[in-house]
């Protein structure tokens, strides 16, 4: 379904949220419609035209127009900030202003009336004049502050009454009974009665009239400036871009705008210069800084044939760089674009704030009608029940309501995309708090995604004939491990590869003709299922000792026989064991899921600390296997790459995608973790849910401060208590409130998802272990220079020779290379060189080294 942003004006609080999402809602061929209200933003899921959901949005009593598709970024950056500042500044200019006449209006309220201070000739005694100047100077400052009048009005028109109908209700009260005071003072001084016209100057609210609106505008200007600090994560990525670039014209360098790059260019960077966009770099090296965009802390060198990424820095060197992907397409525009929809998404746990947004401002008319009249009836003055009834008005506030959840979304957002865990929406941040068991995927997840070949055990062929008929089968392959085998053709010298027809890719494995033989490649299963019999004793043992090591090996046959074996080993993440001690330290269970074999599976498994691993599984029974860890645990994450895994991760309660720089736009994922790092999946489930807990205490303010405040403002414990509030106190209470919810939200800041001190020292220790470990499975296999063999025949013999010991699995003896590769049993001990080297001597060669 596709997705059209809008821009909504006029909105106050969540009762105007609750307006819009009901008005658009309800047009045909929308399907959702989110309205963020710290953003002024909409977004509308659905088949509707852009017109008809303006028009909804004005008739409901709002503005709204289509955002701009540009595809430039940092004109983004720009109106996103000049914007905040322009409210800013409006709001300070008013406040300002209005403080001046409202300082005037409290010395004759505040200061004549109730301490005695002097007053001007022309006003001493005369209670008329005095009431005049407070209507003037009360006026004055409504006049200044009248955009809260013609919200609160059109919301009363469009009989959707908002937070600035509340406000303007409860100034435009005072006034208008000021008003009528004044009118009764004017006749009790023509009746002569000067005493009773002075002790009516003492019942005027023309300073509660003014003074609410200062203390709202206040409170309005310390909500912009914290609104303004939420969205500075957005705006530090966008400042990331840079403004001009240096590109190549008729042989020429020329300086243009960044924003005016197009696919094709050819662009120059230097020391201490950003990249324009992301591309190739067609000539040079460079040292590039990618922190800002995905976490590494270490510069990356990048030549001729490298990618190069947009907004990263030019640490040393020089290059051209031909620009593949330009403006929204580059990976700092996508990581832009997740963390603004993120912030402008609403997350399930605030449809309860909605509802209760929706008909707040209506009851709380209805309660301060319900004041008033109460007062009046039990025989106090009109004075009083009015005071009662406008601090009802003015103390309650829809607007901590509207902003608990998108304050604390947002900055979470924020502070995830300072750490590389990017959230494509709020959902995705909300389910993430909820997760009980985590499955990672192995390759490329918790191993370094990059698999060379460790052995090659030729069976019936030679070394030369298997690696040739391996390379040949597996260079049509796209899979990782076939990438290495084929990769591994430089190393081992290896050319005359023979063409391949006919070429299958199977589950589990591959198969081609090639000189009219069948030639089949892939893991056990599959090799024993097309030959129908499974391998013989000593194949099978070699197999399951380099499995037992934690290696993929994989099976060749050419008609029926097997040709060898070539193992293919992964380093695992050093902070594997880091995420997951992590994960079970905060009561999170953790599974590995590969299609790897058993043995392997559960070498890899015990090294990182995995309380379970399914093995030998398909991409597809990945989901079926989810399915079933959500059923028994209550909602569950996939780790994975992003390819293979595209199914899981959909299927998952929360898909986490681990993606490097312009990987970040992997669609199937619902948290994409830029730095490739798995220690950012349990920094992922930290912090969201710490901004999960921060949701609760913003609502539970919300709704407590209006619990409490509202009775209060109406006089419910002055009987029992004494307790009451003016309607400047309520004002002043209303203008903290939403303050307060903002400012929680911005604590978030100072919290840091990657500080994993509970378990570094035993992790520590098991890192140690795994590094102590691979080193000796490396050990396991060493090289012996040989001297003396002449042919074919002396690497056959001194093979035979080794093979035939218990210390020694497989034995790759060339005469060409002058050497044996030779991999160990667990049997081998401190003595084994010596002992090899007796084999080899024995059999008429020499050992050189």
């Amino acid at each position: 379904m596709p997705k059209t942003k809008y821009k909504v004006g006029g909105m106050s609080c969540a009762a105007c949220v609750a307006r819009v999402e009901k008005a658009v809602g309800s047009l045909s061929g929308v399907e959702s419609c989110e309205v963020n209200l710290l953003l002024g933003s909409m977004t509308v899921t659905g088949e509707v035209d852009s017109t008809a959901v303006c028009d909804a949005v004005s008739a409901a009593g709002y503005s709204a127009k289509e955002e701009s598709s540009a595809r430039k970024i940092a004109p983004d950056a720009e109106s996103a900030g000049n914007e905040n500042a322009r409210e800013r500044k409006e709001i300070f200019a008013r406040l300002i202003i209005s403080s001046v006449f409202l300082l005037a209006l409290m010395y004759l309220t505040m200061g004549h009336l109730m301490l005695s201070l002097p007053l001007p000739a022309f006003l001493s005694g005369n209670a008329i004049a005095i009431g005049l100047t407070e209507l003037l100077l009360s006026g004055l400052i409504m006049v200044i502050n009248k955009r809260f009048f013609v919200s609160g009005v059109l919301g009363i028109v469009h009989l959707a009454p908002n937070m600035d109908t509340l406000v303007a209700l409860g100034s435009a009260v005072s006034y208008v009974y000021s008003v009528v005071l004044l009118y009764l003072i004017g006749a009790d001084t023509v009746a002569g009665d000067l005493a009773s016209a002075h002790e009516r100057l003492h019942g005027l609210y023309f300073e509660s009239a003014a003074m609410i609106l200062v203390l709202i505008t206040v409170g309005k200007l310390l909500e912009a400036v914290a609104k303004g600090r939420t969205t500075s994560a957005i705006r530090s990525l966008m400042d990331l871009s840079p403004k001009m670039a240096t590109v190549i014209r008729d042989g020429r360098e020329v300086s243009i705008s960044a924003a005016d790059i197009r696919v094709g260019d050819v662009f120059v960077v230097k020391r201490g210069e950003k990249i324009a966009a992301d591309g190739e770099v067609i000539e040079g090296e460079i040292s590039v800084d990618e922190s800002a965009l995905t976490g590494e802390s270490m510069p990356k060198d990048i030549r001729a044939g490298d990618s190069a990424l947009a907004a990263t820095t030019v640490s040393s060197g020089y290059a051209k760089i031909r620009a593949l992907k330009v403006g929204e397409d580059s990976a700092i525009a996508e990581v832009i674009k997740m963390v603004k929809e993120a912030s402008g998404s609403k997350a399930p746990i605030a449809k309860a704030a909605d509802k209760v947004a929706g008909i707040f401002v209506p009851a709380v008319l209805l309660i301060s009608l319900v004041t008033l009249i109460a007062w009046l009836a039990v025989g106090y003055d009109a004075g009083f029940a009015l005071a009662r009834a406008v601090t009802v008005l003015v103390i309650s506030c829809p607007c901590a309501l509207g902003l608990a959840t998108p304050v604390a979304i947002m900055v979470g957002s924020g502070v995830g995309a300072g750490h590389g865990i990017l959230f494509k929406n709020a959902r995705a941040l909300e389910a993430a708090a909820r997760v009980k068991v985590v499955a990672f995927d192995k390759t490329g997840t918790v191993t370094e995604g990059a698999p060379e070949v460790s052995d090659v055990v030729s069976v019936s062929v030679s070394e030369e004939e298997l690696l040739k008929l391996a390379i040949a089968l597996e260079e049509k392959s796209e899979h990782p491990l076939a990438r290495a085998i084929v990769k591994y053709k430089e190393t081992a010298g290896v050319s005359d590869v023979p063409e391949v027809t006919e070429f299958t890719a199977h589950l589990g494995g591959v198969s081609a003709v090639i000189a009219g033989h069948t030639v089949l490649g892939g893991n056990r299963r599959f090799i024993e299922e097309k030959n129908s019999r499974t391998l013989d004793e000593k194949t099978g043992e070699i197999y399951d000792s380099l499995s037992a090591l934690g290696k993929t090996v994989l099976v060749f046959a050419l008609e029926g026989t097997v040709l060898g074996l070539i193992a293919i080993s992964d380093r695992i993440k050093p902070d594997a064991a880091l995420a997951v001690a992590e994960l079970g330290a905060m009561g999170i269970k953790t599974v590995m899921l590969t299609g790897d074999n058993k043995k392997t599976a559960e070498y890899v498994a015990a090294q990182i600390g995995f309380e379970s691993v399914v093995s030998e599984i398909l991409p597809a029974d990945k989901a079926r296997v989810l399915d079933e860890l959500s059923e028994k645990y209550g909602s569950a994450a996939m780790i994975g790459d992003g390819i293979n895994d595209s199914v899981a991760l959909t299927r998952a309660d929360v898909g986490v995608a681990i993606g490097r720089g312009a990987d970040v736009a992997i669609d199937s994922a619902d948290v994409v973790l830029t730095r490739g790092a798995i220690s950012g999946v349990p920094a992922m489930i930290k912090l969201s849910r710490r901004v999960l807990v921060n949701i609760y205490e913003n609502l539970f303010w919300a709704f407590m401060y209006n619990i409490i405040g509202i009775p209060l403002a109406a006089g419910v414990f002055i009987a029992p208590f004494g307790w009451s509030l003016t309607p400047m106190f309520g004002a002043a209470a209303m203008s903290i409130s939403s303050f307060v919810v903002v400012m929680n939200a911005l604590r978030l800041n100072l919290f840091d998802p990657t500080k994993f001190a509970s378990v570094s020292a035993n992790v520590k220790e098991m890192q140690t272990n795994i590094n102590k470990k691979e080193d000796e499975s490396e050990m396991k296999a060493i090289t012996v220079k040989i001297e003396g063999m002449m042919c074919p025949h002396c690497s056959g013999r001194v093979k035979s020779a080794l093979e035939g010991s218990e210390l020694v699995i497989s034995a790759d003896v060339s005469h060409e290379r002058g050497d044996a590769v030779i991999t160990l049993s667990d049997k081998a001990g401190a003595d084994a060189r010596e002992v090899l080297e007796k084999i080899v001597t024995e059999a008429g060669y020499k050992v050189v080294g």
